[in-house]
């Protein structure tokens, strides 16, 4: 396929015929949370502070079923949201899901990416999930959402790596060319996948693959479908991941998954190459750690819209007069033993545990080290950890 609009009508197809993401609906709030769909949590990790506002308009684009929306809506109290999918059938099924959990802060529309400037205003945050590489021009997708991000708003984006889906890119192509002129017939397509699977020999690296990674959210077709006979994938590398961040005109700010781009990992025994590796840039480097761990089967990142003010703390003077407080993503806390922003857990000294308990928003870090007995660097630690917000005085 090579008609933007014909690629446009099958992408519609397949979800229309399998509304994806797949989740239950529930009779309440989803469960849990993801850090990276709250606004405070999003902008303190961007810019190491708490957001100035929180009553912010977002934009899920390409909401899909509404998964993403729901905890959109939910994790931000004072937030408006906006949905658009170019599925009529998954809109369908987002909007039941939200009207179910209560999340009624929310509007849909019927609308492609391409097409998002018929929405009026700007918005504060753009939640950009598993779409932009089904498109079949993702620089026009992606320019469009950009013109539509106010200043110093983020935008958060999730697009597939190549390097880790290899072995899912043979069987999409093992598929069509066994589908042939039934190509389109998504649910042909699914049958025709699982007899593949199913005869092939316990050994072949593809069905290793498929049962080490992706086989217990494949028991569903709509999972399978979207995996293997989607009719339009685009899959990234660092290079051209970065034309395509480059094309957008907007600011990289970091990945959101920044301990996979950490080169100690895999080279910390070698001190001598990681001195060498300080001479690359920093996109040579990230392209050195996929080639490496070549698990990479996605790219999560964000990009901003100056101007975008970023905390500076190495100042004790300024930490001292900042006001603290909890990040809305963590878990089990009051406890010593916390899950922080991504479900790590975090094991806590009596007196960090005596600090946290006293950020309550109103008392300024001097006001809490002049009664707990704890460094400047420990708070700035729990900083780093993603366990609390700072305002400046």
């Amino acid at each position: 396929m090579s008609d933007s609009k014909t690629i446009s009508a099958a992408v519609a197809n397949l979800y229309n015929t399998y509304p994806f993401p797949p989740e239950p609906l529930l009779d309440e709030p989803p469960p849990g949370y993801n850090w990276r769909w709250n606004w405070l949590a999003a902008y303190s990790f961007c810019t190491g502070r708490k957001p100035q506002k929180q009553n912010i308009r977002i934009l899920d684009a390409g909401c899909g079923t509404g998964v993403g929306t729901e905890y959109l809506v939910h994790l931000n109290p004072e937030a408006s949201v906006v949905g658009i999918d170019l599925s009529a059938g998954a809109l369908e099924v987002a909007k039941e899901r939200c009207q179910r959990s209560g999340a009624n802060r929310v509007e849909f529309h019927h609308l492609s990416l391409y097409d998002v400037e018929q929405l009026p205003g700007y918005f504060d945050f753009i939640n950009c999930v598993g779409v932009l590489h089904h498109l079949p021009d993702p620089i026009r997708g992606i320019q469009a959402l950009a013109k539509k991000l106010a200043p110093g708003g983020l935008m958060h984006i999730f697009v597939y790596g190549e390097l880790g889906r290899w072995e899912i890119q043979l069987m999409q192509k093992a598929i069509a060319l066994l589908q042939g002129e039934k190509r389109g017939d998504y649910r042909d397509g699914v049958q025709v996948g699982r007899k593949i699977f199913s005869s092939l020999p316990e050994n072949n690296r593809i069905v290793k693959r498929e049962k080490e990674r992706w086989s217990l959210e494949n028991q569903r077709d709509e999972c399978f479908a979207d995996m293997y006979v989607h009719p339009q994938e685009i899959d990234y590398n660092i290079e051209t991941l970065f034309e395509l961040i480059g094309a957008s005109g907007l600011e990289f700010i970091g990945f959101s998954n920044p301990s996979f781009w950490d080169l100690e990992r895999l080279l910390g025994k070698a001190p001598e190459l990681i001195e060498r590796a300080q001479n690359l840039s920093d996109r040579q480097r990230y392209r050195l750690i996929e080639l490496l761990d070549p698990e990479v089967t996605h790219y999560e990142f964000f990009l901003g819209r100056p101007p975008l003010a970023k905390a500076d703390w190495s100042e004790d003077k300024i930490l001292l007069a900042a006001i603290p407080e909890l990040n809305p993503c963590i878990d089990g806390f009051p406890s010593h033993c916390i899950f922080n922003y991504d479900y790590q857990i975090v094991n806590l000294s009596p007196a960090e545990l005596e600090f946290l308990q006293n950020c309550n928003s109103h008392s300024t870090v001097a006001e809490i080290l002049a009664n707990v007995q704890l460094s400047l660097d420990e708070v700035r630690k729990f900083l780093k950890q993603q366990l609390i917000l700072l305002t400046p005085a």
